[in-house]
C-alpha cells in the first residue's frame, strides 16, 4: 500500500501472522481449507484472497509436509491460511482514528487531491446555530478528513492539501474554530488571490509527482445564503473539462440515489454546472468543486452539525468517486 497524505509521513504496518516460523506449535487462530478437485496452489491462494507472489512462500512454510511434487496440493489435506492485515497510520485523523485497516484495493491506481475551503486566517462563511457560530472551514475540513480516510481505506493515494495537526476527525456538533490550518506545510495567506494561487500550485506540484492513471481533485466548501434558503449539494466543473463534468454528474446522481433511498418523499434538487472558479481553472488534475449546503439555513445546518450526517456526506462522495473510477477503468 503506497498511500500518501500530503507531506506527512505515513507508516504502513503489514502484519503477516507467521507463527509457524517462530513456534513449533501452530496457533489455533488460523483458518483452514481443503483444495477443490484439480485446484492448484496458485488458484487456491487467489480463492482465499492471497496474492501468490506475496504469500506463496509464507503459505508453503506454514504448511510444511503437506505438499506433493512441485508443491502440488493434496486433496486429503486441510491447509492453514495465513492471516494478512495491512494497517495504515495517519495522525491527521486524530488519536482515536489514526490507525485503521486497509479494507480493500478497490481504488488502487488512483490519487486524490482534497482541498477544503478557506482555512488559516479565513474561517469562510459563519452561520448562527443557537448561541454558537458555525465556521465553514471547520466543517468542510472535518467532512474532507472523513472522505480522505474512506478513500485511503480502499487503496487510494490521498493528498490533504489543507491540514490542521490539532483537529482530527471530530464528533462534536459545534466544532471549535482555530486558525492553525496550513497549505503544504506553509502558512495560509489572508489575501484571497494569494490563498487560491497557493493551493492551486500545491495541487499541481503533487500531481506532477504522482503516476496514478486516475487523478482527481475535489474542492469542498459550504455555501452561505439567506437563512430561509434551503439548498441541496451543488457540483461545479470547468467548462472545458469533459472528465470533470462526468465526475460531477456521477456525484450528483449518487446523491440523488441516496436521497431517494433514505428520504424518498423529499427529493433532491442539487445541480451540476460549469463555473469559472480560480482553482478549477488553474489546477492540472480533473477537478470538481462541491458546495455542501447553506450554512445559514437551520435545516441545512443539520447536515453539518450531526457527525453521522458529516460521515454520510463523506460516504456518498466516496461512492460517487468509486463509480466514476470504475467507469473510467472499464474503458
Amino acid at each position: 500500500m503506497s498511500t500518501i497524505i500530503s507531506k506527512r509521513h505515513i507508516f504502513l504496518g503489514v502484519f503477516v501472522m507467521m507463527h509457524a516460523f517462530l513456534f513449533s506449535q501452530v496457533s489455533s487462530d488460523y483458518k483452514s481449507s481443503k483444495p477443490k478437485a484439480g485446484e492448484g496452489l496458485h488458484s487456491f491462494l487467489i480463492r482465499h484472497d492471497l496474492a501468490p507472489k506475496e504469500h506463496q512462500s509464507v503459505f508453503i512454510e506454514l504448511n510444511k509436509g503437506k505438499f506433493g511434487k512441485n508443491n502440488s496440493l493434496l486433496a486429503h489435506h486441510s491447509y492453514l491460511i495465513p492471516n494478512t492485515e495491512v494497517e495504515l497510520y495517519e495522525p491527521l485523523y486524530g488519536r482515536e482514528r489514526e490507525r485503521f485497516p486497509l479494507e480493500s484495493s478497490k481504488l488502487k491506481g488512483s490519487s486524490f487531491y482534497l482541498v477544503t475551503g478557506h482555512g488559516g486566517p479565513d474561517p469562510g462563511a459563519i452561520g448562527k446555530y443557537g448561541n454558537h457560530e458555525l465556521h465553514e472551514d471547520e466543517y468542510a475540513y472535518d467532512i474532507t478528513l472523513r472522505l480522505a480516510k474512506k478513500l485511503q481505506e480502499n487503496g487510494a493515494k490521498v493528498h490533504l492539501v489543507i491540514q490542521d495537526e490539532d483537529d482530527g476527525i471530530r464528533d462534536n456538533q459545534i466544532l471549535r474554530y482555530d486558525n492553525h490550518e496550513t497549505c503544504g506545510n506553509k502558512q495560509i495567506p489572508l489575501d484571497q488571490n494569494k490563498r487560491l494561487k497557493q493551493r492551486a500550485l500545491e495541487v499541481n506540484k503533487l500531481y506532477k509527482q504522482d503516476t496514478e492513471t486516475y487523478r482527481r481533485c475535489l474542492i469542498i466548501h459550504l455555501d452561505s445564503r439567506s437563512k430561509r434558503k434551503q439548498i441541496d449539494v451543488f457540483f461545479y466543473h470547468h467548462k472545458k473539462s469533459k472528465s470533470g463534468k462526468k465526475l460531477a454528474y456521477q456525484l450528483r446522481d449518487t446523491f440523488d440515489e441516496k436521497y431517494k433511498r433514505h428520504q424518498p418523499s423529499r427529493g433532491f434538487s442539487g445541480t451540476v454546472s460549469d463555473r469559472n472558479l480560480y482553482v478549477l481553472r488553474n489546477t492540472t488534475p480533473v477537478s470538481v468543486f462541491v458546495e455542501l449546503g447553506n450554512i445559514q439555513n437551520f435545516r441545512d445546518q443539520q447536515r453539518f452539525v450531526k457527525s453521522d450526517n458529516r460521515q454520510a456526506l463523506a460516504n456518498w462522495l466516496y461512492d460517487g468517486i468509486k463509480k466514476d473510477f470504475e467507469r473510467k477503468n472499464k474503458k
